[in-house]
């Protein structure tokens, strides 16, 4: 099946609210409002429907088969294991994936919710045919929600303790020879904190007006092949050897981070804290399996 072109997907968005009363306008965000975004073949299309009441949408479902042959459909809001986001209120979600390879992540938002959506800084409209933006145009699309930003010294503080507390916590994981409870240690948190360390770190370099992008989607553009390297060594194979090796060469990421930005903030950076984990860690790497007592 030929995938439909962007031109006639918009199209038929744009169509379909034409067509029905009770959309009054239509609104992008996304990558596809993005400026500094390169146009590639897997964009979906971020869209909003601005109507009054969702609840004669809601009554059917197949209203969205206009739409196309899909391959399938998630109704975030219409989930028990994986509850809606309760910010958004009374909005309701379609996210269809369509047999041709288009997406369309198509969100319900009643008028009296719209603040909430309009406030992303790469929401823009595509059609208002109730004159909702009349008095109140929304800004050019940008980067702006999304940008690094400065964190205070408590933040940077809290984030350091995150990653070093959780490490010393991986310590035991390890020693016990628990590797999928390590990497989901690993991955869930102590990679919370060292992202949230490099976004900070790419904010700096930049002085603050880029956007690293969601779970390091543009790390590879704002860090120079050296620490991207040695971000990417930070994700081992499921084996107890390689998760150590890891864990250090995170540590060493974390560090190298973390320093650059408290040397160009002024902030001071918790050296006891990094000095007793690596200690900790590195006699915990060596302690047998069979010990009686952490230390002797």
């Amino acid at each position: 099946m030929k995938s439909r072109s962007t031109p006639e997907m918009l199209d038929l968005i744009l169509d379909v609210a034409k067509a029905d009363s009770r959309i009054l306008a239509v609104l992008q965000d996304g990558s596809r409002s993005n400026p500094n975004v390169t146009p590639d073949i897997f964009q979906d299309f971020d869209i909003i429907y601005v109507i009054e009441d969702p609840g004669s949408f809601l009554h059917d479902h197949s209203w969205v088969d206009v739409f196309g042959e899909r391959m399938i459909m998630q109704l975030p809001e219409d989930m028990e294991l994986y509850p809606p986001d309760p910010e958004l209120s009374q909005a309701f979600s379609y996210l269809m994936l369509f047999t041709d390879g288009n997406r369309i992540d198509l969100v319900l938002v009643p008028l009296k919710d719209l603040a909430h959506f309009t406030a992303d800084s790469l929401c823009k409209v595509l059609l208002d045919k109730a004159g909702i933006f009349n008095n109140s145009r929304l800004p050019k699309p940008s980067e702006a929600g999304y940008l690094a930003q400065k964190p205070s010294q408590r933040s940077f503080t809290d984030c350091c303790n995150e990653f070093w507390f959780t490490n010393s916590s991986l310590g035991k994981a390890l020693w016990r020879g628990q590797v999928i409870f390590a990497q989901e240690l690993t991955s869930q948190v102590i990679r919370g904190a060292l992202f949230q360390m490099l976004d900070w770190y790419i904010g700096c370099r930049h002085n603050f007006k880029v956007n690293p992008g969601k779970s390091g989607k543009y790390y590879q553009r704002y860090l120079d092949a050296n620490l991207y390297n040695k971000l990417l060594a930070t994700y081992p194979l499921a084996s107890l050897p390689d998760i150590w090796d890891a864990t250090f060469e995170c540590m060493d990421l974390f560090s190298s981070a973390a320093r650059y930005i408290a040397a160009e903030l002024g902030y001071e950076y918790p050296t006891e804290w990094e000095g007793g984990v690596r200690a900790y860690l590195r006699h915990v790497k060596v302690l047998p399996g069979d010990a009686r007592s952490i230390y002797d």
